[in-house]
């Protein structure tokens, strides 16, 4: 049987993630040093927004153009595993529109997190969509592999197993159920092939699936997030802290190379 090992998947998904953090911090310092400017009278609320869209738009296009090219890289050596095909083509990354949209929604929060947050998501979007629409446009199948920090609805859509691309999928011409602040994403294989992730075992969270207390998906769901939060809350909580730590850090930096500039 052929694999996608645990290895050549993670640094797959390092790769992803890279991209998304660094659109995050850089987006995080830029709403951080035009909020000050902001508050302190120097430029007005539309100088501020078109400012950020403007800045927005450059992350979500440099670091999504190399999210899509790590997914045209892992389709491509998906399918040499299986005897090759069509080369992958890379997915658009997100219109100026799309951003604006994105960040006037997320100013409204008044959190600057959520907004950097939305703008790593674009990032990562690129990177989905390709191999998502690589997969359609092949004819593959897909299954949802979860990594990091995972959320109970991201393990019951694992739980689906391998299944025809569908563009059922997409909405709006992009990926839906993409999160910011989980490494989970489709894998593809040829229809009708036995490849696998390594790791990958659907049946597993299925049965976690089918286990969890409740007879609807939702009661299902909410009940596998709180068995997973009870179990993992000592874990979970070192995890958001350490990652807290590393962003503060980051910020830092990168705001200190913005008011040097």
């Amino acid at each position: 049987m052929a694999r996608i090992t645990g290895t050549a998947w993670g640094n797959y998904i390092k790769v992803l993630r890279k991209m998304s953090d660094r659109a995050t911090t850089e987006m995080l310092a830029m709403v951080n040093k035009l909020s000050g400017q902001y508050n302190d009278g120097i430029i007005t609320q539309t100088e501020y927004e078109n400012a950020l869209i403007d800045y927005a738009y450059a992350l979500a296009t440099k670091y999504g153009e190399g999210a899509a090219a790590a997914a045209c890289e892992m389709y491509d050596a998906i399918q040499a595993l299986q005897g090759g095909g069509n080369p992958a083509v890379p997915a658009e990354t997100a219109t100026i529109g799309e951003t604006a949209k994105v960040v006037k929604g997320t100013l409204k929060t008044g959190n600057p997190q959520i907004v950097a947050d939305a703008v790593g998501r674009l990032t990562k979007l690129a990177g989905v969509d390709t191999m998502q629409q690589n997969a359609i446009e092949n004819g593959d199948e897909w299954a949802w592999i979860p990594r990091g920090d995972t959320c109970a609805f991201c393990l019951t859509l694992a739980s689906r197993g391998w299944q025809k691309a569908s563009k059922q999928a997409i909405k709006n011409g992009h990926a839906e159920h993409v999160h910011a602040n989980c490494d989970c994403t489709f894998a593809v294989r040829k229809a009708g092939s036995d490849l696998n992730v390594e790791g990958y075992d659907p049946q597993k969270y299925e049965d976690m699936y089918y286990d969890a207390d409740g007879n609807t998906p939702t009661q299902r769901i909410n009940a596998m997030r709180r068995e997973f939060y009870d179990k993992n809350k000592q874990v979970i909580n070192a995890q958001k802290r350490s990652a807290y730590a590393k962003r503060m850090e980051r910020n830092s930096s990168a705001a200190e190379e913005f008011n040097a500039d």
